[in-house]
């Protein structure tokens, strides 16, 4: 998976379409990752004591990994994801848009 905990993206599709966010979670397995804020879902707990009230929880539940595009650092617009190797030997991500590295 190209996309990483840490980096900015903007959602493409679905109901947050258009808004952006950092990533907090990366599930590779499922091929899903997390951003902060968006994809709000609620949990209804039940009160589980005799005098405990009921809680509503808001969490960000996970989204596709397709439906994601990161944000290149020069130019603050979408932009996909490469790979270039350094004189190093070290790969590193870039930004296909602009060239700079993520």
């Amino acid at each position: 998976m190209k996309i990483k905990k840490g980096d900015n993206v903007k959602v493409t599709v679905g109901k947050d379409k258009g808004k952006t966010g950092k990533v907090s979670q990366v599930f590779i397995k499922q091929n899903k990752v997390v951003v902060e804020g968006l994809n709000i879902r609620f949990k209804h707990m039940k009160p589980k004591k005799q005098n405990e009230q009921g809680q509503r929880i808001e969490f960000s539940a996970p989204l596709d990994a397709s439906n994601v595009m990161i944000i290149d650092p020069k130019s603050s617009k979408v932009s996909r994801i490469g790979y270039k190797t350094i004189e190093s030997g070290e790969k590193i991500r870039i930004s296909k848009k602009s060239g700079e590295s993520i």
